[in-house]
């Protein structure tokens, strides 16, 4: 069985991009047999940008949620929070003095915001040591990343080398990225990427009313309601087609074709396709929501099979170092 590594950002409510183009595929590749995977909610990395205690809590609780909600195996799998484990932080100082500057500062965390150092925390700056220890902690030796990301474990790997080369042992195991192909693109109200950061995101766990609302917004052309509308590049058509089955997605396409029919007809049929496709994990969001004990009770069950694993390989490294 190989071990897989997974961090979940904890940076809000996750809208319904984050659920087709992430949760739900990571959900049915943990439900394998032969994978064993550790999915963590990364609150000490959100520390960089967020400093509110209330909004980061929420945040965990919200993301725990819709996980579990759509179906996440936490008795089989692990799903922890990252600041249950402060293992975590000793192996961060432990590997930060075996980190050379020069790959700090050609990070891409870092990179990226070079160019106004004042908005450069040490937190920011140090990110990819903590992300190693994410990894290395657990004995990973998968990691599903983006070809972007690639470079998160090529500095976890070549830390971890760095440990082992000084004390001539193969004490940390090297994780191997896992690329995933290019996420699919869910649009979002205005036709772009669905992202909070653009505002154009729909979340779904709104209120009726709320939720409607979102779906009505969203841009369309002037084509007239008697003239028949082309499906490709609609955002409403695309976003149903993810819903929908094959026979309910071609009887839009028809009535796209036929003409005599509105986009805001199109809209309100999406608008209950997501009624009805999420009917069930809005359902359990909302109850484990109003539950938060019953949310930080699982988070707990993972964090204690996450910490023996942890202890284990911290009670390798630290004697090595004279701890």
């Amino acid at each position: 069985m190989a071990r897989y590594l997974t961090g979940i950002q904890s940076s809000g409510i996750p809208h319904l991009g984050n659920i087709l183009g992430a949760i739900e595929p990571a959900i049915r590749f943990s439900q394998n047999p032969e994978n064993d995977c550790i999915f963590f909610i990364a609150d000490y990395h959100s520390l960089t940008t967020i400093k509110s205690a209330e909004q980061r809590i929420h945040n965990v609780r919200s993301v725990a949620a819709t996980w579990i909600a759509f179906g996440f195996d936490y008795q089989k799998n692990i799903l922890f929070r990252q600041s249950d484990v402060k293992e975590v932080l000793e192996l961060t100082w432990i590997l930060s003095c075996f980190t050379p500057f020069p790959m700090l500062a050609n990070a891409h965390s870092f990179k990226d915001k070079s160019d106004k150092l004042s908005d450069v925390n040490a937190g920011l700056f140090s990110y990819p040591v903590l992300m190693a220890a994410d990894i290395l902690l657990y004995d990973t030796e998968f990691v599903p990343v983006g070809k972007d990301q690639i470079q998160h474990i090529e500095i976890a790997r070549d830390i971890a080398s760095a440990f082992n080369n000084a004390y001539k042992q193969d004490v940390l195991t090297l994780p191997t990225p896992a690329l995933q192909q290019d996420s699919m693109l869910i649009p979002g109200t205005d036709g772009g990427k669905m992202s909070k950061s653009y505002g154009n995101y729909i979340d779904i766990y709104l209120d009726d009313k709320a939720l409607r609302k979102v779906v009505m917004s969203i841009l369309t052309d002037s084509t007239p309601l008697e003239e028949p509308k082309k499906t490709e590049g609609d955002t409403t058509f695309k976003l149903y087609s993810l819903l929908a089955t094959e026979a309910e997605t071609a009887h839009l396409a028809s009535l796209y074709a036929g003409g005599n029919f509105g986009y805001g007809h199109a809209k309100q049929m999406l608008y209950e396709k997501i009624l009805d496709h999420f009917q069930d994990a809005r359902a359990r969001y909302s109850d484990l929501m109003s539950k938060p004990e019953e949310i930080d009770a699982i988070l707990a069950i993972g964090a204690d099979k996450a910490r023996t694993i942890a202890t284990n390989v911290l009670n390798r490294v630290t004697p090595l170092t004279g701890f």
